[in-house]
């Protein structure tokens, strides 16, 4: 009996993507099936290279044609990705696919920590990552990338200057830390600090991005009404830690993002700090700063919790040495890189069920 192309995708109709819900031939993953007598080939198209559930696909295709078509096929299955993105034809950033703000309602939660490694966990399954420091009072990330003394060049396209971003990690990065010396403070009122922002947004030249991080300043500002002004925005991740102080601050993040004008859909939570783990009792949890606050936060807002991240030493002196924990092996880059699985996963579930975010339009 010859095997057909046919036959092979009505078998795979009845394979469903786990959080899309639809079936893989609905949604146009499937590629390039091969036929060659009793080999069969095929490639399964994912909506993030940092997806978490290839292997379970890998196995629901294969259990679809041994059933449905031939149990003494031989089936071998690739994978490939193309992000998926609901920014269509956008004037500012238009080849950058998911924009995500990365906030937290207070200072002193781990943010920019969790943003730093979040964004090289992205770029190590492959894709293609730019992060924006927006806390231009307190930057950061010059620090944990161990670039603080560069400085970005300027480039010339169609008779306008744009920044050319700095490049470590794998990342893009651009951040006020770049252009004003370390030791100097930052003392510009809130439209200047909201124009720096604009500029490093549209006046700077990103190029291609599946996701473009922005490193928001905590609490509510001119700076994240600025961010949704000028650009529609993906979604938001609230980084919080587990003590009552820092998750009332947290909702308050929460309450902005929902606010009708700006209604920026949240990805979910995450909880930084959630136990202390000493490196040499790695088995060992001790939780200091309370016990699943950022979880309890979560639910009670039906959001997912996108990850738990211990406090372990090693995070703390990755950041300050500038080469980021996700970058070693260990218990810790084990918890960012399935942080970034989530975050991939739910802003593909967000680019298939929502309609695009909208620029805000705030009038005095």
């Amino acid at each position: 009996m010859t095997i057909t192309k046919e036959q092979i995708l009505k078998a795979l109709r009845t394979v469903e993507d786990p959080d899309l819900k639809k079936d893989l031939v609905t949604l146009n993953m499937i590629e390039d099936i091969l036929i060659e007598g009793k080999k069969i080939s095929f490639t399964v198209v994912l909506t993030t290279p940092a997806c978490p559930l290839k292997e379970v696909l890998r196995k629901n295709c294969e259990q679809a044609i041994y059933d449905l078509v031939d149990s003494n096929l031989e089936v071998s299955i690739n994978f490939t990705s193309n992000v998926t993105s609901v920014r269509d034809s956008a004037p500012i950033l238009p080849k950058v696919k998911n924009i995500i703000a990365i906030s937290s309602g207070k200072g002193g939660v781990g943010k920019s920590t969790v943003t730093s490694n979040l964004a090289i966990a992205l770029a190590k399954s492959g894709a293609k990552v730019g992060l924006i420091d927006a806390d231009i009072f307190g930057p950061s990330i010059p620090t944990m990338f161990k670039c603080e003394h560069e400085h970005p060049s300027v480039v010339q396209q169609d008779g306008k200057n744009y920044i050319v971003p700095i490049e470590q990690y794998g990342i893009k990065l651009i951040s006020i830390g770049f252009l004003s010396p370390a030791e100097n403070a930052v003392i510009w009122r809130g439209p200047m600090a909201s124009s720096a922002l604009r500029q490093f947004i549209a006046d700077t030249d990103w190029g291609e991005l599946d996701y473009l991080l922005i490193d928001l300043p905590p609490g509510t500002s001119d700076i994240h009404l600025t961010l949704v002004q000028t650009v529609p925005v993906t979604g938001a991740i609230v980084v919080t830690t587990p003590q009552k102080v820092a998750l009332a601050d947290a909702k308050k993040g929460l309450a902005m993002f929902k606010q009708p004008q700006i209604n920026v859909p949240v990805l979910g939570i995450v909880e930084n700090m959630a136990y202390f783990t000493p490196e040499e009792l790695p088995e060992n949890k001790y939780f200091i700063f309370g016990k699943e606050g950022g979880k309890s936060l979560a639910e009670d807002h039906d959001l997912p919790l996108l990850g738990q991240i211990p406090l372990v030493q090693g995070i703390r002196e990755s950041g300050d040495n500038g080469y980021p924990a996700v970058m070693k092996e260990g218990p810790s880059a084990d918890s960012f890189q399935k942080l970034a699985e989530e975050v991939a996963r739910q802003v593909a579930i967000r680019n298939a069920n929502f309609e695009k975010t909208q620029k805000v339009e705030i009038k005095p």
